[in-house]
């Protein structure tokens, strides 16, 4: 007992100081867990740990990460991915484990330690990917939906590996696999091909229901194994979870979403099919169910933490003595494989028409080897189809890939991100038409103000630097220009100097405000109505010179507000007064805060406008209580 106590410790210790240093750092989580690994490696090969065992029990976090991907996919959502799913997945997999072969080829390798070689280095790892897709709001991207449509290929082309592996082995090493224990590295890889044989379904070892079965017979299997899981995630799923809910007990529903994740994982396991596809196939089937934010809210912790833990046993699997050994020639090996991954993921991006930040994302987002290639490089050893030595080295080659994934990202933001969103696809438009009113972007707020202002008659000239949202308003009949409207000299061209109004209604908060301060110094006779994105933008934009701000939801929110008032029993009249009470009490307020704002510190940072805050703060609600209280006396 104690020593698992001690193992939990370290590794949650590790975790807990890494994460948020490497997340302040602006490295992500993902990167702080393989560097947690990293360092606990030496406290781990003290104490005796078997890493790879901590691995695959980590590598549960890969299954439950799928099944909550699963559940954001409804099947016709699915349905519609189909030609990237084939194309770009298909032709990533296929071009990737060709080139990678035939580069081995080159080398002098066997033909078919050369294809299993490409088939192992194909794949990218889903559980960094998605996970580091997730945290920075790229998933809904084109670059992270086209990556999605890779991993989910895949996954689904880890089956037909390992159907594929066995038919590759050597004759010479047929016989030597009994002798690896003898090996210090070859045993870390016997171990895991006892893993790959439990869980990816090879017949020669561990529980099996398929064990026995010709082709055909398998097939049937597999199909009734597929179509449990989606007639029982169709039909039994509601039932269970409404004789759970009669209990009332939290726990019990926690334990359920566990008991039919593990469930699925576990029923195709047995019949030689892929968990995690299983538990993908269930989150789909569930995406509209009644119950699907219950799954989501039980799962999400734990997959969190094992997704964690996988990360860190990554780090600490890492062989630093053959890594020494061969420096030169792992760093190589895993430069040349990440840059050929990209090249191939670049060309498709090319080829399926991704916009050039979409491709990047596309193209070192995946560029990675994956968690699978763990498994494949052991069943490969396992069933004598790579020598024991090049198995160490690519496994080596495989970790530093993935340690090296967070880097590629952050290559993406800092590099490819500010060029792509600055380089213009298209010269600026040559704005030939005048009017005494602008409107910078003419996205969901500048949209509106520009077609209320034309229902009364006037023509506003539109800017805007999305080219994509300026072809879907053509099509609508919409006249705007295309440009960065932070640039004086287009501004210029667009008639500032003699406007009345401008409207800036831009996306990006800082852009915002120098755009502001810039009109407000040079054009002072120009009325700016500024787009505000927070409280503490309001703030920025007041110090920039203008005096007419607009926050974004404020309005809308007041609108909810009133809305709750009366399904609470209100009439219109006490909620709009009610709303004009809190409108008035919160326009003071920014008023009385304004002169303790600071916008080179975070609000929550500033000790000043803290204070002022937890000062005012019970004098403003009192006053508001009382106002609410007599307006509702008042009927």
């Amino acid at each position: 007992m104690t020593d698992f106590l001690l193992l939990a410790f370290v590794f949650l210790i590790a975790g807990v100081l890494s994460v948020p240093i490497a997340s302040r750092l602006g490295l992500g989580s993902v990167l702080g867990y393989l560097i947690a690994g990293i360092v606990i490696s030496p406290v781990l090969a003290l104490l005796h740990v078997d890493v790879v065992s901590i691995q695959h029990f980590a590598e549960f976090g890969v299954v439950m990460m799928l099944f909550l991907v699963g559940l954001e996919l409804e099947p016709n959502m699915l349905w519609s991915m189909r030609s990237r799913l084939i194309g770009l997945g298909g032709g990533q997999v296929v071009i990737t484990a060709g080139l990678v072969m035939g580069i081995a080829m080159l080398f002098g390798i066997a033909w078919t330690i050369a294809l299993a070689i490409g088939l192992v280095l194909a794949l990218s790892s889903t559980a960094i990917v998605l996970q580091t897709l997730n945290e920075k709001g790229l998933m809904k991207s084109d670059g992270g939906q086209a990556s999605f449509s890779v991993l989910l290929f895949q996954d689904i082309a880890v089956i037909p590996m390992l159907a594929l592996i066995p038919l590759l082995a050597l004759p010479e090493l047929i016989g030597t696999t009994e002798d690896l224990a003898a090996h210090a590295d070859a045993a870390h890889v016997a171990e895991a091909a006892t893993h790959a044989e439990d869980t990816q379904g090879d017949h020669g070892g561990g529980m099996s229901l398929v064990d026995g079965l010709n082709g055909w017979q398998t097939a049937l299997v597999n199909i009734a194994a597929i179509a449990a899981v989606v007639l029982g995630g169709g039909y039994l799923t509601g039932p269970i979870f409404r004789f759970i809910a009669a209990a009332q007990l939290r726990e019990l529903f926690t334990a359920t979403a566990l008991m039919i994740v593990i469930g699925i994982a576990l029923l195709m396991s047995l019949v030689g099919l892929s968990p995690a596809l299983g538990t993908f196939l269930a989150g789909v089937v569930l995406a509209n169910s009644e119950y699907r934010h219950e799954l989501e809210s039980d799962i999400d912790p734990f997959k969190g933490l094992l997704l964690g833990l996988f990360f860190m046993t990554v780090g600490a699997g890492i062989n630093f003595g053959l890594l020494g050994e061969n420096l030169l020639l792992i760093v190589g090996l895993t430069l040349g494989l990440i840059a050929l991954k990209a090249a191939v993921l670049f060309g498709l991006g090319q080829i399926f028409k991704l916009e050039t930040g979409d491709k990047w994302l596309f193209s070192l987002g995946l560029a990675q080897a994956g968690e699978f290639g763990f498994v494949l490089l052991s069943f490969t050893v396992a069933n004598a189809v790579i020598p024991a030595a090049i198995a160490d080295q690519l496994l080596l080659v495989v970790a530093m890939s993935m340690l090296l994934t967070p880097a590629l990202f952050i290559l993406y933001d800092r590099v490819i991100v500010p060029r792509t969103t600055q380089e213009q696809v298209r010269e600026a438009d040559e704005i030939d038409r005048h009017s005494h009113i602008l409107i910078a972007g003419h996205g969901r707020v500048g949209g509106i103000v520009n077609r209320m202002l034309q229902a009364a008659g006037h023509a506003p000239t539109v800017i805007d630097f999305s080219a994509k949202q300026l072809e879907m308003l053509q099509k609508f009949g919409f006249r705007a220009y295309y440009g960065d409207a932070t640039r004086p000299d287009l501004l210029n061209s667009a008639g500032i100097a003699e406007a009345k109004l401008f409207v800036v209604a831009i996306d990006d908060k800082d852009k915002t405000t120098e755009l502001v301060r810039y009109v407000r110094s040079t054009y002072p006779d120009v009325h700016v109505i500024a787009r505000a994105r927070t409280r503490e933008h309001v703030y920025d934009l007041y110090a920039a010179g203008c005096r007419d701000i607009i926050r974004e939801t404020y309005d809308s929110s007041l609108r909810m507000g009133r809305s709750a008032f009366e399904a609470l029993g209100a009439n219109r009249d006490q909620a709009n007064k009610i709303r004009d009470a809190f409108d008035a009490m919160d326009r003071r307020s920014i008023v009385a805060l304004a002169e303790h704002h600071d916008p080179d510190t975070p609000a929550d940072e500033n000790a000043a406008y803290i204070a002022r805050v937890r000062e005012l703060g019970e004098k403003w609600q009192a006053e508001l209580q009382a106002d609410i209280e007599e307006i509702l006396k008042a009927g």
